[in-house]
């Protein structure tokens, strides 16, 4: 039977999850699940990067909690995944510093990423683990030996950083690092407010969780054509984002086209537009709903799942960590001394007694 290849792929636990998440990145996953090894990391140590502060640090657990019940309420199958903390697996600090001598800060100015994370986060300059990002994640990656990285485009670039850094270090100290490889997913979902990509801190998402009276309330005040004030005026669909949700999230695409032939002949009002699509979120959010309230129902299992998950992805650590040490030679280092030391203890111990 062939070994099913692994996959590391996860969040920063900064928040629920929301349609945005599950667009790019959540949906596909589904199906990852069924056919491959999944590692789901939680990447608190990443989130430091632009929240370092202690209020955020405090945060976390209930946020790591909050990310994986979103994960098993639109259906991830507890048994088949694991869910694992990031700050937890001690080996991702080794790791981190063992393979930042195998990178230059000229290769990690060059990434494109680095940049838009500084600006976002208005940073005069940028900060030294923002620099070094891409390391950990390449550690993160690195450490439970993946296959395969699930990545939208714009990230493709931090896996082949990864790949880099492990072709370096199977080059220079023997092979011990599969060559993962970017699995490109797509999709991305603007906002309710139609000025950017859903986002918590821009109040323009949905949230997984969200109930009904909220998802009506989001619903209804999406933005949508600004050219058209009256329901007889034809508008325009391209770029328009309830249109864009109905693509997604609409099941009834006769009833979708439908509503744009008529939107662009001026045959239909907003109104209409928008209750069709909270119908259609709302059939799209009830077995979510439904799950999710079963799961919360399961007092700690959440918890249980992040421990187990936690000290499966450790001893994956521990074994990919002592490979690397014996690959540089730093086992053989630490045996030498420690023999040594104990070999100057046994004889000091011998001479005692002969005096005795």
């Amino acid at each position: 039977m062939t070994e099913r290849k692994r996959i590391l792929t996860g969040d920063r636990p900064t928040g629920k999850l929301h349609l945005g998440h599950y667009v790019g990145s959540h949906r596909h996953r589904l199906a990852l699940q069924d056919k491959y090894e999944c590692f789901f990391l939680i990447a608190d140590l990443h989130m430091l990067t632009t929240k370092p502060d202690k209020e955020d640090i405090l945060a976390i657990a209930d946020n790591a909690r909050a990310i994986v019940l979103d994960h098993l309420a639109i259906g991830i199958d507890p048994h088949k995944v694991t869910f694992c903390l990031q700050s937890a697996i001690h080996e991702t600090y080794e790791l981190q510093l063992l393979i930042s001598g195998l990178i230059t800060v000229e290769r990690l100015q060059q990434l494109p990423t680095i940049k838009d994370m500084a600006q976002a986060a208005h940073f005069e300059q940028i900060p030294y683990n923002l620099l070094g990002y891409p390391v950990l994640q390449a550690a993160d990656i690195l450490l439970p030996r993946a296959h395969l990285v699930p990545v939208g485009k714009d990230n493709e670039s931090h896996v082949e950083l990864t790949r880099q850094i492990a072709r370096r270090f199977n080059n220079a100290y023997g092979e011990v690092f599969p060559i993962p490889e970017a699995y490109v997913v797509g999709g991305t979902l603007v906002g309710t407010d139609g000025q950017a990509k859903m986002s918590k801190s821009l109040d323009n998402a949905i949230f997984l969780s969200d109930d009904t009276a909220t998802v009506r309330r989001r619903v209804m005040g999406m933005f949508t054509d600004p050219n058209r004030i009256r329901a007889d005026i034809p508008g325009r669909v391209e770029g328009n984002p309830v249109f864009i949700y109905h693509d997604f999230f609409n099941p009834n695409k006769e009833e979708v086209e439908d509503l744009k032939a008529r939107y662009r002949a001026g045959k239909v009002g907003d109104v209409e537009v928008k209750e069709k699509l909270f119908i259609a979120l709302e059939n799209f959010l009830a077995p979510i709903r439904e799950r999710r309230a079963y799961y919360e129902s399961q007092t700690g299992l959440v918890d249980e799942l992040i421990y187990e998950g936690t000290q499966r992805a450790r001893q994956e650590a521990q074994a990919t960590i002592l490979e690397v040490k014996k690959a540089m030679g730093f086992t053989g280092v630490w045996n030498k001394i420690s023999r040594a030391a104990e070999r100057r203890r046994k004889k000091a111990e011998k001479a005692a007694a002969s005096t005795a």
